[in-house]
C-alpha cells in the first residue's frame, strides 16, 4: 500500500502538486483518537510545522492532564490506595515525557511553571495517600481493641 500524502494550505496551488519530504522537517505529529464515523477524509496522522500552532496544541494538552490529576486530589470517594500509587507512576511518567519530548517546543519558563504545578500535585497525592494509610491503620487497631470474651 503506498503511503498517500496530503497538504492543506490556505492559498491555491493552482492545480499544482506539492510533495513535502517531512522526514527532514522539524514538526510535532499528532495521531488522532476520535473513532467517529463520518462521510470524509480519514485521518491517521497530522504533522503539524507551524511553532505557534504546536504551542497551542501541547498547552491545550497539558491543560487537560493537569486538570485529570486534580481530580484525584478533589475526589473524596476513592479510598483505594493503589489507584493514588498509579497517579503517582503517571505523573512520574509524564514528566520525563514534559523534559524529553516538549521541551523542544515549549520555553523554558512555561516548563518551569508546569513542573511546579505537577511538583504541587505530586505532594499533594502523597499526602492524601499517607492519610488514607494513616486511617487504614487506625481502622485495623480500632477493629482489634474491641470486646472479646
Amino acid at each position: 500500500m503506498k503511503n498517500k500524502n496530503y497538504t492543506i494550505a490556505r492559498k491555491n496551488n493552482n492545480g499544482e502538486i506539492a510533495f513535502i519530504n517531512y522526514s527532514k522537517l522539524d514538526g510535532y505529529r499528532i495521531t488522532p483518537k476520535n473513532n467517529v464515523e463520518y462521510p470524509g477524509i480519514e485521518v491517521n496522522s497530522i504533522f503539524i510545522i507551524k511553532p505557534k500552532f504546536i504551542e497551542k496544541v501541547i498547552k491545550r494538552k497539558n491543560k487537560i492532564k493537569l486538570n485529570y490529576y486534580l481530580n484525584y486530589i478533589i475526589d473524596e470517594s476513592d479510598d483505594d490506595s493503589s489507584n493514588l500509587r498509579e497517579v503517582l507512576d503517571n505523573i512520574e511518567r509524564y514528566k520525563g515525557i514534559i523534559e524529553y519530548k516538549y521541551r523542544k517546543y515549549l520555553d523554558d519558563k512555561y516548563i518551569n511553571l508546569l513542573n511546579k504545578k505537577i511538583n504541587l500535585l505530586e505532594k499533594k497525592i502523597k499526602t492524601k495517600l499517607i492519610y488514607q494509610e494513616l486511617d487504614y491503620d487506625k481502622v485495623e487497631k480500632h477493629e482489634k481493641t474491641g470486646k472479646s470474651r
